[in-house]
């Protein structure tokens, strides 16, 4: 299942050019010296937004926040499996977690 997961995560990273997967063991996105979506070892989907952002989609998705080996990621929010489905709106919530980590103070 894990395996299946990174292929679309990395299928729905191909679509979005200002970014690439970083990580080998730990899958994950970052740009400005921040990562924004991160792939744990059970398959769990998580990406970073604003606070406002965070507190809409873990609302509208039925979802909520993003735990990666065994701790809560501040900012993130746990995709649902149903994200799988689409990946176009994958994208979308990718690209969405890149532009707000550009609006942050670079590492």
């Amino acid at each position: 299942m894990w395996k299946e997961k990174l292929a679309l995560y990395e299928q729905a990273i191909n679509k979005c050019p200002r970014f690439e997967k970083k990580g080998k063991t730990m899958p994950y996105t970052s740009a400005n010296g921040h990562m924004f979506s991160q792939l744990n070892k059970n398959g769990d989907l998580g990406i970073r937004f604003s606070k406002e952002i965070q507190k809409k989609y873990i609302e509208e998705l039925g979802t909520g926040n993003y735990i990666s080996y065994g701790a809560v990621m501040k900012g993130y929010v746990l995709m649902p499996e149903s994200i799988w489905e689409d990946l176009d709106q994958l994208a979308a919530y990718l690209n969405e977690g890149y532009e707000y980590v550009m609006t942050l103070e670079s590492k």
